[in-house]
Parts: C-alpha cells; sequence; structure tokens
C-alpha cells in the first residue's frame, strides 16, 4: 500500500461527536479597524454549513459561540479602536450585535438554514431558573434545525457580572447543552510551547493532562487586538471543559473545515473528568462570590478531603454583604480559597453562628437554626 492510500488520521471522539460546540473570536471575523469581514463569516459558515449537511456523518447539531459584537460596532460609529470604558463598549456591542446576527443570518440562508440569537449574562449559568431556561431555549432551537447564536448580552453586563471573554463562556454552554465537542477557534493554529512567533517553537498536538501543560509559556494577547481574550482564556476554558467530560479542539478559524472533520489539526484536549452537576460547574467558573468565610483547620480539611457540609462550628470569620442562596468563597486560615458554596443565611446572621454547634443554636434561637450554613450539594471545592 503506497503513502497515498493510506487511511486519513482522524480523531474519533471529534468524528462521532453528535452536538458540537464551536467558538469564533472576534479577529476571525472582523477587520483590525472594525466591521465585520464578511468574507471570514462565510468562510465560517460554509464549514459549519457542510458539516451539518454531512451524509454518512450521523445527524449533527452546532451551537456557534460567537463573539465580534463590539468590534463589528466599532466602524459604524466611528471608534478607531475598542473603548476602554463599559458605556461605550455596550453602545457599540449594541449596534454591533445587529449587524452580526444579520451577517449570519444571511450567510447560513445560503444553506436554507436558520439561526436564533441567544444572549446570557452570569445571571444565565448561575441562577438556577434562568439555567433551566436557558438550557430548554437552547434545546429547542437545535431540535427545530436552527444553529443558535450565542454571545454574551455585553448590552447589559456590567463589570461585576459578566464573563469577561466568550471562551469560557463557550466551555459553559458546552455544559450546558451537554456537547459531545467543543471547538475553539482563534487566529492562531493551536497551543505552542513558547510564542508562535519565535523560530524553535512548536505546535503541542494533544494535552492529555495539566503535566502536558508544564513549562509551557502562554502568552496573553490575540493579534488584531480587538478583542478580550487571548492564549490564557483558551487553555483556561479548555480545561474547563476537560475536566467536564468535554474533549477541546483549538485551533484556528481558517482550519475549521479540518478541525470538524476531525483532522489531527491545532490542539486536541483530552477529557480528563466526568461531567459534573451543572450547579457545580457554574458555581466554579461562573459565579462572583457576595462575601467570604474563613474557616478553621478542621473545617477546611472537611471540606477539602471529606464529605461533609459547612457547619457553624467550623467558621471563624464572615465578610461581606450577601443573603441566602447568594454564592460565597471558603478560605482557609491563611486567607485562600479552597472552595465555593451557597450560603443558607443572611451576612447579618453569622457572626452570632461563629464556632457554635448547631444544637446549642437550636435550643437557644429554635429549631430553624439547626442547619449546615453550606450544605455539600451545594458546595464545590476549588482545584490549584
Amino acid at each position: 500500500m503506497t503513502g497515498a492510500e493510506q487511511p486519513e488520521e482522524v480523531r474519533r471522539e471529534v468524528v462521532a461527536a453528535r452536538r458540537i460546540v464551536v467558538k469564533v473570536g472576534s479577529s476571525s471575523l472582523t477587520t483590525a479597524g472594525g466591521g465585520l469581514d464578511a468574507d471570514r463569516v462565510d468562510a465560517l459558515v460554509d464549514a459549519l454549513a457542510k458539516t451539518l449537511a454531512a451524509r454518512g456523518a450521523g445527524e449533527k447539531e452546532i451551537v456557534l459561540v460567537s463573539s465580534g459584537a463590539i468590534a463589528a460596532g466599532l466602524a459604524p460609529l466611528g471608534l478607531p479602536r475598542r473603548p476602554r470604558d463599559l458605556a461605550r463598549q455596550q453602545a457599540a456591542a449594541s449596534v454591533g450585535q445587529g449587524l452580526l446576527v444579520a451577517r449570519y443570518t444571511a450567510s447560513f440562508a445560503r444553506y436554507g438554514r436558520r439561526v436564533g440569537q441567544v444572549l446570557l449574562t452570569t445571571d444565565d449559568t448561575s441562577r438556577r431558573a434562568h439555567y433551566r431556561n436557558a438550557r430548554r431555549t437552547l434545546d429547542q432551537l437545535l431540535a427545530m434545525g436552527a444553529v443558535p447564536v450565542v454571545n454574551e448580552n455585553d448590552t447589559v453586563a456590567t463589570d461585576e457580572i459578566r464573563f469577561g471573554d466568550n471562551d469560557r463562556l463557550a466551555a459553559l454552554v458546552a455544559h450546558l447543552v451537554r456537547a459531545d465537542l467543543l471547538i475553539l477557534l482563534s487566529d492562531v493554529d493551536g497551543l505552542y510551547d513558547g510564542d508562535p512567533s519565535i523560530p524553535g517553537t512548536s505546535r503541542i498536538a494533544e494535552v492529555a493532562g495539566e503535566k502536558d501543560l508544564e513549562g509551557v509559556s502562554i502568552g496573553s494577547a490575540g493579534k488584531a487586538g480587538v478583542g478580550t481574550g487571548g492564549m490564557v482564556t483558551k487553555v483556561e476554558a479548555a480545561r474547563i471543559a476537560a475536566a467536564a467530560g468535554i474533549p477541546v479542539v483549538l485551533t484556528s478559524a481558517s482550519q475549521a473545515a479540518d478541525a470538524l472533520r476531525g483532522r489531527p489539526t491545532g490542539t486536541y484536549f483530552h477529557r480528563t473528568g466526568r461531567r459534573s452537576a451543572d450547579r457545580l460547574l457554574w458555581l466554579a467558573h461562573a459565579s462572583t462570590p457576595q462575601g467570604a468565610l474563613t474557616l478553621d483547620e478542621g473545617a477546611v480539611r472537611a471540606v477539602v478531603e471529606g464529605t461533609g457540609s459547612l457547619l457553624p462550628a467550623g467558621i471563624a470569620a464572615v465578610e461581606g454583604e450577601f443573603s441566602a442562596g447568594d454564592p460565597v468563597e471558603l478560605r482557609d486560615p491563611a486567607g485562600r480559597a479552597v472552595a465555593r458554596g451557597l450560603v443558607t443565611y443572611d451576612a447579618g446572621e453569622i457572626p452570632q453562628l461563629l464556632g457554635r454547634s448547631t444544637r446549642d443554636l437550636a435550643r437557644e434561637l429554635g429549631p430553624g437554626y439547626e442547619r449546615e450554613v453550606v450544605h455539600r450539594d451545594d458546595l464545590v471545592v476549588l482545584r490549584a
């Protein structure tokens, strides 16, 4: 058998994936000066639509997480570059989001495909009712044959309640829709062991675990300067998804078609964990702690190594203003965050509980106080 007759090497999990989340960055869709590049958008849509229509590949579904709203709004508003202040960013997003979805609508229409716009904030992944509603909407769009186009709702998100980059949003959406695969597209064709512009650096073909990333220098900025993400956010998103049981391909937008076909392009992150409870993933990666509880050494061991809930007896101090049901950070005596959880008390109630047993509290304050401060089912340990 000659070399030309050798079977093509493919990534089997990629080929077998039925539901796929694809994330594309601003720099892959726009010109450096702002404004959508119609040819780039069409090239991406070509790859996605052909994957959806491929015969013999099984029924495929794609959710597209797309940056580009702010970048698309720059030129129409006469802004020479991405503004730093939130108000003008939101104005650019307001103008650009419509242009972005209109461009996708026209491009997918060439293949008889409809698109549906879905704008998310952290509330939609951190509040259970919102989370369930977002999942139902995305599931229904997919069931009706539409392609959901997801973006952060930049027009209303604030600095305090935003994802900050669509890479992390894509990882959370992949978990939200129970995806089989996440593909992260940017202007770089994979993860390198150093600055890819420097001769001698090599692309890392596969990442099976944290050991494969040891000694790897990860840059922080994209080439075009119109987005918020960089390789740091992409690797972190890949870690989140892989730890949740979802394999990831990190490559350039120009290689989207090859990535979707399972060809060994870019960097492939093997799954490193199993799918976890939805609320634990958002609690670890999407929630914003509203306060903090400092634990004694015994409580730290119980939380990190054990399976119990956090009781008042193990709490040494409380910080912040929060209400029952809010996420809080759990810290060790040195101030290091070891976990996050949903608190069952208001901040003002906790000082009187510090260091006391639930039995004593129930006897003095009533049976309603014989409960945990953070239940184990609403607690996630943070890995270093």
